[in-house]
């Protein structure tokens, strides 16, 4: 993306698979393969027309990603889910497949993890070498990444300020990361739990995920970039790290595109799924930087220390999580209940922002299942009705595989 876009004019969308055994469902360290086998060759890249397919960290992980901006969300569902599908078809003669959710419900980080070897390895094996990359919070983290553009210092400072009073609550509507290392952790997304502190080592790379209230590019080259790239710069002797992609906040800009990517959302259970709330989230920020609700210096004046207490409800408790903000629900328009459960304001957001014949279309389908019967992680565990022995929780994932490849949504 370019300066050349301005808010909302084009989005750019990226969604992280594992690969899987497909029989054992075990982690498969094969994303080389699948990409040499696409390519013709070992690469970290491969354009596959609409979308690009890329490498990842670890080599069982692999990310379908938009070839450059789109106009819009309109057909990037089905290029997704078509290459999802062609994915499929490579991995199944080689006994793979690809597995959606944020986390993988038994990985074994410390033995199973294998980074990428090829382009970019010295970075990686930079973040492994500061922040050892054998842990949850590095090796077994796939989610969906939004970017949007922005066009001069007032574009950014409103969509910033817009981006960080929808993080707190994003959780509620993809939270899927119930189970890891063979049972449930009692938090419906433990991807953004155990994220939120794999960089515990240096403390200013993710912050408090929640940015902080920055709002013009200098400030925050000045006040965010340029604190990690000196805290880095003892651990970091080549330089490897002093890039703006170091930073692991929640959202962070991506200046040399001149576009904030928002990295919460856990991976759903199917393209669709990813897309409907991509819409809505891309609906709710229109809202919020057009002043909706509440002016531009009202969103503003938010600390990081309230939508961090919000954060970390929805973190735990997913859709379910009580907001009892007042003045946070009315940044969204609603003043009546004072307190409200997240996905009821979710619920409050889709009625609000999208019309009638939105709501019913096609591309939002998948948000009924959503705010009907709750974020992926709620039902998984609804699925397993309290059993969490491998047998069941492999039927489940299973399921989920399944659901993947066909394009469906996952039903308890």
């Amino acid at each position: 993306m370019s300066s050349a876009f301005h808010l909302f004019e084009r989005v750019g969308v990226e969604l992280e698979y594992m690969l899987v055994d497909r029989e054992r469902l075990a982690v498969l360290p094969a994303a080389d393969e699948l990409l040499r086998a696409a390519a013709g060759e070992y690469t970290a890249d491969v354009d596959a027309g609409e979308l690009t397919w890329s490498n990842e960290l670890v080599l069982h992980v692999v990310e379908l990603k938009s070839t450059g901006p789109a106009a819009s969300f309109d057909g990037l569902a089905d290029y997704f889910q078509r290459d999802v599908r062609r994915m499929n078809e490579i991995l199944a003669p080689r006994g793979g497949q690809l597995m959606p959710t944020g986390m993988h419900p038994w990985m074994d980080p410390l033995t199973e993890t294998k980074l990428w070897p090829h382009d970019c390895s010295p970075v990686y094996a930079a973040f492994d070498r500061i922040f050892n990359c054998k842990g949850h919070g590095w090796a077994n983290v796939q989610s969906s990444h939004l970017n949007l553009p922005f066009c001069g210092d007032e574009e950014f400072g409103r969509l910033h300020a817009a981006i960080r009073l929808v993080l707190p609550i994003l959780p509620a509507l993809a939270a899927s990361s119930p189970i890891v290392d063979g049972h449930a952790t009692g938090v419906a997304d433990t991807r953004l739990e155990v994220y939120r502190s794999n960089s515990r080592r240096i403390p200013s790379v993710a912050g408090h995920v929640i940015p902080e209230p920055v709002f013009t590019p200098r400030d925050y080259q000045q006040r965010i970039l340029q604190k990690i790239y000196r805290d880095l710069a003892p651990h970091d002797p080549d330089g490897i790290l002093q890039e703006e992609w170091a930073n692991a906040r929640g959202a962070i800009p991506r200046f040399e595109r001149d576009t904030i990517e928002i990295r919460v959302l856990d991976i759903q259970e199917c393209p669709q799924a990813d897309l409907a709330i991509l819409r809505l989230v891309v609906a709710v920020l229109r809202a919020l930087a057009a002043e909706r609700w509440t002016s531009y210096v009202e969103q503003c004046n938010w600390p990081v220390t309230p939508l961090e207490e919000v954060f970390l409800a929805t973190i735990e408790e997913g859709d379910q999580a009580v907001v009892g903000d007042e003045d946070y629900l009315r940044q969204f328009g609603l003043t009546e209940p004072k307190r409200c459960t997240a996905g009821t304001l979710w619920q409050h957001l889709a009625e609000t922002v999208l019309t009638p014949a939105e709501r019913e279309s096609g591309e939002f389908a998948p948000l009924k299942v959503i705010l009907h019967e709750g974020c992926l992680a709620r039902r998984i565990l609804k699925a397993l009705g309290g059993q969490t022995d491998r047998e069941q929780i492999a039927a489940v994932y299973r399921t989920l595989c399944a659901c993947l490849a066909e394009g469906r949504m996952f039903h308890a």
